[in-house]
């Protein structure tokens, strides 16, 4: 049931946070393995990045890769939060004398990440490829020339085998892991902190849900930013005939090259 509640949860929002996907996957991708001012810059920030897709490619482009995220949502949230919620009420996440575990809460998190990112890979794979095509004149990264997602997933398998769908797994695994440890942990304990010191209120109450929703959110970004570039640039990257990527070779080397090139403002590009 909670793997069920959690996709559709996804979906839902899923459906309003596409073309803020789309922006970020574009955003990310600018530049790629090129120092500041060493190459067009199509997209000024995130507002004109918006206005600029949206004329050149055309309203709809801003939902490019509409369905692949959100069966990749329903995949990922619904097996994250469905662990969680797993653990949650056989109390793993809790200490003996029944308070909220750091350690335990970080551990389960990011297990229920790093299964749900591997479970929702090959539909991540598909959602960077469509989002990243544009027109030639906003062109950035390597362009996919997937016809939907059904094409780009026989494409995939009939030029890479099963294997190929996994393509770039490495990078969302650890980018989920991090993810959601960093939110769901700092949700847990600040909630768990609020109602017991009754800082901002003396019951639990939504005040004290929807301040620690807000500060695992920002922990969240924080520390899942550069991960998210690391994971879009192995998903989008070209790759031989033998399914070797073309910039990239591996996690480290991904990490290695942006920094060398772009250094740390590349990490937190989108």
């Amino acid at each position: 049931m909670e793997f069920v509640i959690g996709g559709i949860a996804a979906v839902g929002a899923g459906c309003f946070t596409n073309p803020l996907e789309v922006v970020k996957t574009r955003m990310q991708l600018q530049g790629e393995l090129r120092a500041k001012g060493q190459y067009t810059k199509h997209y000024r920030n995130f507002f004109h990045a918006f206005y600029v897709i949206g004329k050149t490619d055309g309203i709809l482009a801003l939902q490019k890769g509409l369905v692949p995220a959100l069966i990749h949502q329903v995949l990922l949230n619904g097996t994250r939060l469905g662990i969680y919620q797993f653990a949650e009420e056989r109390k793993w996440h809790l200490k003996d004398n029944g308070d909220v575990s750091l350690a335990n809460t970080l551990l389960i998190s990011s297990t229920a990440g790093a299964i749900g990112a591997y479970t929702g890979s090959p539909l991540y794979l598909v959602k960077v490829h469509l989002q990243s095509k544009s027109a030639e004149s906003i062109a950035v990264g390597y362009q996919h020339q997937h016809e939907g997602t059904l094409h780009a997933l026989r494409t995939i398998y009939r030029e890479h085998g099963i294997l190929g769908m996994w393509r770039g797994a490495s990078g969302a695994v650890p980018r989920l892991a991090v993810g959601s440890a960093s939110q769901l942990g700092t949700f847990y304990v600040c909630k768990e902190y609020l109602e017991t010191s009754k800082l901002l209120t003396k019951e639990k109450s939504l005040i004290n849900t929807s301040v620690a929703s807000f500060l695992g959110g920002f922990a969240a970004g924080v520390f899942m930013t550069p991960l998210d570039v690391i994971s879009t640039r192995l998903y989008n990257q070209g790759v031989d005939a033998q399914g070797r990527g073309l910039l990239y070779s591996s996690y480290v080397d991904c990490v290695r090259k942006v920094w060398a090139k772009e250094g740390l403002f590349g990490l937190y590009k989108g």
